[in-house]
């Protein structure tokens, strides 16, 4: 039976109170706007880098040699046209023959990849699929979706061995309804009025979907352990969940107010949430939104006892940092134009030849093992740099980015260009062998300490406007709980 084999989640590290948004906007919505806190994505992450973030913590422990293919959902890909999902192949270091495929358009994109890739595997087209869902959404300033918007992402990996929670059945429906858009020259999402979002779209298409998986696979609502769907109305949300005759304590509950609207990622992050509370047996069933729904029936097996260590949502929940300034949130979204200096002009150069070359270094981070003494060296060398080996050619291909690490040395540079200056640079001795200088992020100056514990995260290096480039390498930032 097709199934999840596991699952991950991502939530970046800053957080900002929607009281802080409304207090610099002057958002005139009810009251000082909406509850709560939402996720906020670093200046230096993006889609891309969340789905990464979300995979790792997803393939902890697992071989990525067995893994036969990766969807990438999102609405807010860096790129029109190159494909998001072989960079979160190449950055996760999977295998150059697998299967990769995009899906966009609609922020029910993950449901949707999740569906086709349980698809394939039914096919016998492929034994293993991940599939990351991940978007930054970004509303006009003083806007609702300013406010409601979170960025996050979700990866699951679906199989047909060994499955923590069997995909039973779904239930799709779609309609081309319009609540959000945004064309080819847009840089924020539109949106019609939210009552007509609310009253028509969430409130008749969920319940819709709901009902049809309900009739379909002949289960009664009380049959699940946890009902999840998302809204952008917390009122509304408790009133979907009352007129299917569901309990309370069977609606998952919502991260709108700790990390907003997710976009492609919502539903997915809310599924990961329920599996880490799920118990063998339990009946969960998932519905997306987005132009219709698609609804899932999964349930638990014994297998899933093992999935127990991932950070998952629980643990990025309690990790957190307060971003206390708009103007802030503002230069990481590009809202407001910083003047970087003459240093920051250099920014941007790339040799897109040499970037494929090395692509495996560059976006892998894979450097060389020696296959006679075992020294690990990045970058990758034909030479090994252990004075009492010295072998020549003997090397092995060596994956550091999913290697811990202790932080060597440090420093700060006031003058380099930084949305969130000083820029922090440090040596990162890395366990098992190898030491390499990286940017560091997440992180203040202050709190650094030599020898403290960090760990890798893919990060957007710079963005090449006038070549429409976005460059993308490694970073350290200390470890979270």
């Amino acid at each position: 039976m097709v199934g999840i084999t596991s699952y991950g989640a991502y939530i970046p590290l800053l957080r900002i109170s929607r009281k802080t948004i409304s207090a610099a906007t002057g958002w005139l919505g009810s009251g000082t706007g909406l509850p709560g806190e939402k996720a906020v994505a670093n200046y230096d992450e993006d889609s891309l880098t969340m789905a990464v973030a979300s995979a790792i913590d997803c393939l902890g422990g697992l071989d990525r040699e067995k893994i036969d293919g990766l969807y990438f959902a999102t609405t807010t890909s860096p790129y029109r046209e190159r494909q998001g999902a072989v960079i979160v192949a190449t950055a996760l270091d999977l295998r150059s023959d697998i299967r990769t495929a995009d899906f966009s358009n609609s922020i029910k994109a993950g449901t949707t990849g999740l569906l086709s890739a349980a698809d394939t595997i039914k096919a016998g087209s492929a034994k293993s699929v991940l599939v990351c869902a991940s978007d930054c959404r970004q509303g006009k300033a003083g806007g609702s979706q300013e406010q409601s918007c979170g960025d996050g992402a979700a990866a699951l990996l679906l199989g047909d061995d060994g499955a923590i929670a069997t995909l039973e059945g779904s239930y799709s429906v779609s309609y081309d309804f319009v609540d959000y858009w945004r064309t080819e020259g847009d840089r924020f999402d539109k949106s019609w009025e939210d009552r007509w979002i609310r009253d028509i779209g969430y409130s008749k298409f969920i319940p819709e979907a709901i009902s049809g998986l309900l009739s379909k696979y002949n289960l009664s609502i009380k049959d699940f352990a946890k009902v999840v769907y998302p809204s952008l109305y917390p009122r509304e949300h408790a009133a979907i969940g009352k007129k299917l005759g569901a309990e309370p304590d069977q609606i998952q509950d919502q991260i709108f107010a700790t990390v907003g609207d997710t976009g492609t990622a919502y539903s997915l992050m809310m599924m990961v949430a329920a599996l880490e509370d799920a118990k063998p047996g339990d009946k969960i069933l998932v519905v997306s939104y987005g132009n219709g729904c698609d609804a899932l029936f999964l349930e638990v097996t014994g297998e899933v006892e093992k999935a127990r260590d991932r950070r998952g949502i629980k643990g990025h929940l309690s990790s957190k940092r307060e971003l206390d300034s708009y103007e802030k949130y503002a230069a990481f979204r590009d809202l407001l134009a910083v003047d970087t200096g003459r240093r920051g002009e250099e920014i941007g150069a790339t040799q897109l030849s040499t970037l494929w070359r090395e692509r495996r270094m560059v976006l892998g981070l894979c450097g060389s093992k020696c296959r006679r003494c075992g020294t690990p060296q990045y970058p990758r060398q034909v030479v090994c740099a252990n004075p009492s080996c010295g072998a020549v050619g003997e090397m092995d291909v060596y994956r550091f980015s999913d290697k811990k690490g202790r932080l060597f040395t440090y420093t700060g540079d006031v003058l380099a260009p930084s949305p969130s200056p000083p820029a922090i640079y440090g040596v990162i001795a890395f366990e098992g062998g190898g030491r390499y200088t990286f940017d560091l992020t997440d992180c203040e100056l202050d709190s650094l300490e030599v020898d403290m514990p960090v760990e890798m995260s893919f990060r957007r290096k710079y963005r090449d406007v006038s070549r429409g480039i976005h460059g993308y390498f490694w970073k350290a930032t200390p470890g979270r709980a």
